[in-house]
């Protein structure tokens, strides 16, 4: 049987012969090539090693990153209420004010960020707004009063602020 991808200036080349050309030439290098396979083999499970490595090293973060998140998120009612009674002088000379500092300090170690000020530009991704209150004096949306809050850690948003807003009359 003849090969009829062959050019027309060659002479035929009966498949037989070129099979059994490349059995001798696998059959030559048998040992270098087995070598070499065994080498890819190798560099591909060390990829890939690497690569499995790398990824739980990054889920792990993730997966700490949540738990930080949600153990904040579940206390921020608590802060809130100590936030008020410390604006109200309740917690002056007590020993709750010395709380109120390490569960802040405790914050901050891990990243927790307090949003939300009165001037501040509305941004809708960040703040409720509860009330939204025509202003002529205004160019733009902007904080007229905090109700709660907003709290961030790193780039995770855990509470947006609720609001009043001032907008343009």
């Amino acid at each position: 049987m003849t090969d009829q991808n062959q050019p027309e200036d060659l002479p035929p080349v009966e498949s037989d012969e070129v099979d059994q050309a490349l059995a001798d030439l696998a059959d030559d290098l048998g040992p270098q090539s087995k070598e070499a396979e065994l080498l890819v083999d190798l560099q591909r499970l060390q990829a890939e090693f690497v690569n499995y490595k790398t990824r739980v090293e990054r889920d792990r973060d993730v997966a700490r990153n949540a738990a930080i998140a949600e153990v904040f998120r579940s206390m921020l009612p608590a802060l809130d209420d100590l936030t008020r009674a410390e604006a109200h002088g309740d917690l002056e000379g007590s020993p709750f004010a010395a709380v109120v500092a390490k569960l802040r300090n405790a914050g901050d170690k891990f990243g927790l960020v307090q949003f939300g000020a009165k001037g501040d530009k509305f941004n809708p991704e960040l703040h409720n707004a509860l009330v939204q209150t025509p202003n002529p004096e205004v160019t733009e949306q902007v904080i007229a009063d905090v109700v709660e809050p907003g709290f961030m850690i790193g780039d995770r948003l855990l509470r947006p602020a609720m609001v009043a807003v001032f907008i343009p009359a």
